[in-house]
């Protein structure tokens, strides 16, 4: 019996010292600026000094009144409809492409996938100068086509910014998506495949009823990565545009940065921070208890059978 509890004491040592640091880095970086801003979004605070003027939730009173907030919401669940229905649609088609027998398929996988590669600042100053008015790339390939008539305003109008922006990012993200589909494609066993096609499945009914449901893992973790990122946009969007015209651009991050480092109303910027941060949080525990519910008890299941 006494070895028993000195070998578990022992181990739950062990544990303990391999999982300090972690710990220890986790509470810093995440846990205590946590706290910290949900502490200082209950005061009238400029950043500098102690917060000292509390006004309890009066901030997130002023947030869900604010119509450039509530325009960022609007936005952002735009652009996560537009990412799932279009965007991660896509990658999948590109995914079962390059699956097949091609002709320097490796090559066209690694030329989907390098904008991914590249930093959102580099892809944004790339497509500030494809879409500017008049003299970008975009504009000269419509004056060479007969189309130069159009006058696409691109990220210079409040009608075309978010489109034009959800192309950039399409182009940008699409290829890692594509990438663990592709992943989970070759995955998949080919007996399977060839046991329906011998049961007279045709193309569409083994994607619909046999690479579908084998892909559903990997699709619903898809799926989370695009929402939470549609949630976390900034750079790209804030290089390209600033959220501009008129805020027709503009998402929550932006908005954040513009009144906590511009305007110096740290408190509220600390408020819409919290907002995102329970959006998040909030999704991501319904996501993992509703939607992955089979895959994490799958993956409990493996490692206890371990």
């Amino acid at each position: 019996l006494r070895r028993r509890r000195g070998a578990r004491f022992g181990g739950w040592l062990t544990v303990t010292f391999f999982l300090f640091p972690a710990l220890m880095l986790f509470a810093l970086l995440v846990l205590i600026p946590i706290v910290v801003a949900v502490y200082t979004s209950l005061f009238r605070w400029g950043g500098f000094g102690a917060p000292e003027n509390f006004i309890g939730l009066e901030n997130f009173q002023r947030l869900f009144q604010d119509e450039v907030f509530l325009g960022d919401l609007w936005r952002g669940f735009l652009l996560i409809v537009l990412s799932l229905c279009l965007q991660l649609p896509f990658s999948l088609a590109m995914a079962l492409l390059l699956n097949q027998r091609l002709r320097g398929r490796a090559l066209y996988r690694v030329v989907f996938f390098a904008p991914y590669v590249l930093s959102e600042v580099i892809t944004a100053v790339l497509f500030t100068m494809i879409f500017n008015p008049g003299e970008g790339l975009a504009d000269r390939t419509l004056d060479a086509i007969g189309l130069g008539h159009l006058d696409i305003g691109w990220f210079a109008s409040s009608d075309t910014v978010l489109p034009t922006l959800f192309l950039v990012m399409t182009w940008k993200y699409f290829g890692f998506h594509m990438i663990i589909y592709l992943a989970a494609l070759q995955g998949i066993p080919k007996e399977v495949l060839e046991a329906a096609s011998i049961d007279g499945a045709g193309a569409w009914r083994r994607f619909r009823h046999v690479t579908l449901p084998l892909l559903g893992p990997t699709l619903r973790i898809s799926a989370f990565l695009s929402v939470i990122w549609s949630i976390q946009l900034f750079d790209l969007v804030y290089v390209i545009s600033g959220g501009g015209p008129v805020h027709a651009s503009e998402t929550m991050a932006i908005t954040m940065f513009e009144y906590g480092f511009k305007r110096y109303q740290m408190g509220y910027a600390n408020a819409i921070s919290v907002v995102m941060f329970v959006f998040s949080f909030v999704f991501a525990l319904f996501y993992m208890r509703y939607v992955m519910r089979r895959d994490t008890a799958g993956a409990v299941t493996s490692a206890g059978g371990m």
